[in-house]
């Protein structure tokens, strides 16, 4: 099912800062893409475009010609955000690809280039302390022609781009793996992930990147021959790499105007906390009218739009139990006067702004506001009076 975003949606989405370009003003995001880009052309010794495109594309380009089947979920509105039948915001930087490609069709001689395609990438998703809605990713095609590019290729990639985000000098521990993984527009998919040490001292691996060799199809589907043609393609998620780079634990950091954070985001230096401000906590009490909605992005993305600016004071929205009406008690059924059909959801909100403390009242009030967005039964249950 698709549903169209309105045009203040619209304006509201294009009016966030791109923090990787330079344009928009410094930030330790370029600083981080510049050291990938440069380990990657001192690998190769070859030259690097950077190509920074428009967010909205055509939803062929950012689906159809990558290779996604046409009923793939993530075409669905509760994961992307579609302007018209035709038009969406990027869900992916690779929706650039496509693009890209039809502009080499008229090369016939020996071709050799790193091809760099970074920005904001548009996305209905969880809230927590790793995830936001309008991510900043890096796609990175090395595209030749006349000449082979093989799973080799393809680990020595992956291994400059773990030097560059922490490099051995700094982070001497630091260990990585790939494991297979599968995507439309590539052949040997794999992900990469880096193994990292939380606050509490245990360590786990995080997901970095995901690459493979491109794949034949999508050579084709721009007219270039796929026997004299081959690629290496790295999709980077900017925004995690440089938390790791810099011991960063909450995203919403990268964008904070305190001017203690802004500072330290001026460099790739390991960040120094700020007091951080407490948390409270608001437990809620849903009804929905499915399971399907049930969802952490579908509700986290309506949360933030009801919260408009104040979404940055969400540390996170948590579920914590779906019950259908089926599995309730009869005493709970009648006071929340649910429907056949409908579920009882219970989500924890977690209120931290990161330069003041919040009053009671204004949590209170937050927190009704999510709540009234969120909830679709027939009872209300307010707290802020």
């Amino acid at each position: 099912m698709k549903t169209y975003l309105s045009l203040p949606e619209l304006n509201s989405a294009l009016a966030v800062r791109d923090l990787s370009d330079p344009a928009a003003g410094p930030h330790a995001v370029q600083l981080l893409l510049a050291e990938v880009v440069a380990g990657l052309e001192r690998l190769w010794d070859i030259p690097a475009t950077t190509h920074r495109q428009n967010p909205l594309v055509a939803t062929a380009d950012n689906y159809d010609r990558l290779g996604y089947s046409g009923d793939d979920v993530t075409r669905d509105s509760r994961y992307s955000r579609h302007v018209s039948p035709t038009v969406m915001l990027r869900s992916h930087t690779s929706a650039g690809i496509p693009a890209l490609l039809d502009t080499l069709r008229g090369e016939t001689g020996h071709y050799d280039r790193l091809h760099v395609l970074p920005g904001l990438v548009y996305r209905r998703d969880a809230v927590d302390r790793t995830h936001v809605g309008t991510p900043h990713q890096v796609d990175l095609w090395r595209l030749k022609a006349r000449g082979l590019l093989g799973p080799a290729e393809l680990h020595a990639m992956m291994a400059a781009v773990v030097e560059a985000v922490l490099p051995a000098a700094e982070y001497p521990d630091v260990q990585w793996r790939a494991t297979p993984a599968e995507h439309s527009y590539t052949a040997m998919g794999q992900q990469l992930d880096v193994l990292v040490t939380r606050p509490d001292g245990t360590r786990e691996w995080l997901e970095l990147a995901e690459c493979g060799l491109v794949a034949a199809r999508v050579l084709r589907g721009s007219g270039l021959d796929s026997r004299r043609w081959a690629g290496l393609a790295l999709g980077l998620g900017l925004d995690r790499a440089l938390m790791l780079r810099k011991g960063i634990q909450d995203i919403r950091l990268l964008r904070s105007e305190h001017p203690e954070v802004q500072s330290q985001l001026q460099d790739l230096r390991l960040y120094r906390p700020v007091s951080a401000m407490p948390e409270i906590r608001r437990d809620l009490s849903l009804v929905l009218d499915a399971v399907e909605e049930a969802d952490g992005e579908l509700l986290g993305d309506l949360a933030r739009t009801a919260l408009g600016a104040d979404a940055e004071l969400v540390a996170a929205l948590e579920i914590r139990a779906v019950t259908p009406a089926t599995e309730l008690p009869q005493a709970a059924v009648e006071r929340l006067r649910l429907a056949p059909g409908q579920v009882n959801v219970l989500v924890r909100l977690v209120l931290q702004p990161l330069d003041r403390t919040l009053t009671d009242a204004e949590a209170n009030r937050l927190r009704d506001r999510i709540y009234l967005t969120l909830h679709r039964g027939r009872v209300l249950e307010l707290i802020a009076g």
